[in-house]
Formats: C-alpha cells, sequence, structure tokens
C-alpha cells in the first residue's frame, strides 16, 4: 500500500466568478447569512461563521461565471515545501505569491486540466470584531441564527477532460487518496472523490462531456442538520432561486444533499454531514459501476440530466 503523507490539511477557500457580483454577493450573505470581511478591486471576500480562516469564498466580477483560484492549508511548512517540490517536478508550477487577506506567501499552480491553485501554511486566524465574539470561545464567529447558516466549506467539484491525468496528479503530486470511484463500461473512470485527512471527500474531478478543459461543476457548504437544507430549500423557493436537484440523498459518500444555481450561474451544494470521516489507513477505494450509478440517488428522484451537462463557464 502506498503512504497516504497527509502533506495538505484541509480544502480552504475558493475564488467564484461571476456575471453579477451584487447578486451572487447579496445570495452569500443574505441566503446563506456568511460576512463580509474584505474587499480588493473587483473581489470581495466572505466568511463562514465556523471557520477559522480569515475568509471563506472569493467572489470576484468577470464575464462569465466559473472558478477561480482554489487554496489548499498544508499540514506544515515542511510539508509545503514537499509538496511544492512535487508540483514542481511535474512543470505545473507558476512560482511564489505574496498571500491575500491574512494569508502568507503562496505558492501558485495548475491542475494538468488547467484549474488555478494555490498552496500555502502561514495564515491569520480569523477575529470577530469584538461586538460580534461567539458566546462559546471554541467558534470561530458568531452563530448567525438566520437563512441557511452555511457552517463551512466541503469540497469542490472539478469538471476535467482528462481523468487519467488528474487522477495521477492527485495522487502523486498532491498526496491524495481515492475514496470512491465511478467506473464505466468501457473501462473509463467518470469520477473521482479524493481526501487528505479523515474526511471522506475534499477534492472531486468529473469527467467533462464536452471535452472542455479548467471548468466547475460545483462547490459545496456544509449545514448543521438536514433540516437546515429542507429549511434552506424553502428559502431559495421564496427568493427565485433555481433548485436544480434535492433534498435527496446520495449513494455515493451518502451525503444529504441539495443543488441550486447561485445569481451567477455557479451550482452549489448545500450537504449534510459534510464529508463523513474514514478512519482506516488502509481504507479501500470503492468502485461504482455504471450500472449502479444508473440507479441514481440511494433514494429520492433520479438524478437530473442538467446535473451532468451544466458546468462554468458554459460552452456552446
Amino acid at each position: 500500500m502506498t503512504e497516504h503523507p497527509r502533506d495538505i490539511a484541509h480544502l480552504s477557500t475558493i475564488e467564484l466568478f461571476t456575471p453579477v457580483p451584487e447578486k451572487t454577493l447579496w445570495f452569500f450573505t443574505e441566503l446563506l447569512a456568511m460576512r463580509e470581511v474584505g474587499r480588493t478591486g473587483d473581489s470581495v471576500y466572505v466568511h463562514s461563521w465556523d471557520d477559522y480562516e480569515p475568509y471563506t469564498l472569493k467572489i470576484t466580477a468577470r464575464e462569465k461565471a466559473g472558478v477561480g483560484r482554489v487554496a489548499f492549508r498544508a499540514a506544515s511548512e515542511e510539508a509545503l515545501q514537499r509538496r511544492v517540490a512535487a508540483i514542481e517536478a511535474t512543470g505545473l508550477g507558476e512560482g511564489w505569491r505574496d498571500g491575500e487577506l491574512g494569508r502568507g506567501r503562496t505558492y501558485a499552480f495548475t491542475d494538468p486540466d488547467g484549474h488555478p491553485m494555490d498552496l500555502y501554511y502561514d495564515t491569520a486566524w480569523f477575529e470577530p470584531d469584538p461586538d460580534a465574539r461567539p458566546a462559546l470561545k471554541n467558534q470561530a464567529d458568531r452563530f448567525p441564527g438566520r437563512g441557511v447558516n452555511a457552517r463551512r466549506l466541503d469540497h469542490v467539484n472539478y469538471l476535467a477532460s482528462d481523468m487519467e491525468g488528474i487522477a495521477a496528479f492527485a495522487q502523486e503530486t498532491l498526496g491524495a487518496r481515492t475514496t470512491e470511484y465511478i467506473r464505466l463500461d468501457s473501462g473509463d473512470i467518470a469520477g473521482h472523490w479524493f481526501n487528505f485527512t479523515n474526511k471522506s471527500y475534499d477534492l472531486v474531478y468529473s469527467a467533462d462531456r464536452t471535452g472542455s478543459r479548467g471548468r466547475l461543476h460545483h462547490i459545496a457548504l456544509a449545514t448543521d442538520t438536514r433540516e437546515d437544507i429542507l429549511k434552506a430549500a424553502d428559502i431559495f423557493l421564496e427568493n427565485g432561486i433555481h433548485i436544480e436537484s434535492g433534498p435527496h440523498k446520495h449513494a455515493i459518500q451518502q451525503t444529504f444533499f441539495l443543488y441550486v444555481y447561485e445569481p451567477g450561474g455557479n451550482r452549489i451544494e448545500f450537504c449534510n454531514p459534510g464529508a463523513r470521516l474514514i478512519l482506516a489507513p488502509d481504507w479501500r477505494p470503492i468502485e461504482w459501476s455504471e450500472a449502479e450509478r444508473a440507479k441514481g440517488q440511494a433514494w429520492g428522484m433520479k438524478t437530473i440530466e442538467t446535473f451532468h451537462t451544466h458546468g462554468t463557464p458554459p460552452v456552446d
């Protein structure tokens, strides 16, 4: 068995591109109860209430929706250097940059599909304003008690044109571990779920049916309970947010979920539990066949067709 290095601690932040930045900001701050914590240029930073990092999402104005830089925090300075060396050996590194909003120096790179990524270790922990401190000091920010109450960032699901190359990069270069995957009758892999530590998944890649590179399938935010997701469906209904699918339960990874499109067009998932825990150091990846995947969810309605065709930025 190949040793799982655990050099990356977790998925940290995600930059979303949107053609309607003020509407996208309204979605995250008013409906999801995330806090605006900073602005720079065409970007706004927002923070979910139990995230120790200084920000959770960066919302950036662009002509089309999509995903910008996605950051991962290394487990230590030494771990950062090991992963940087592995990335540079692939030729996909872009070099060191100054971090942003409390983050130390950051190494920029791309995956083989062209998705921009950052890796860093030094960070400033989130500090709420004195008049907004939480009642419990082991909590990052005050519980908002309104809207969807998105607690934290859970995972990112990319679309990719080269699943074989992506799997090799995630496992050999980033040190990720496959927990579940879908193998088609042709032998091709249609989806890979990867983790870095004990969460069942942090990073997902799905085959892009268009053959495009660098696109986003969805980002996911974790809620405390299933009831939060049911309440979220009502909130989105009242506010004209497109509900694509759910609430249902996935067979793969067993997540109770709801998928919506934020006003800019990016797909957002709300999930509970976020990822399950995998404690086995010798975890055996779960393979799902094309026939098993075609059955749809563990329960609930079958997967809607747009789930397999919609991604951002959109393609003709």
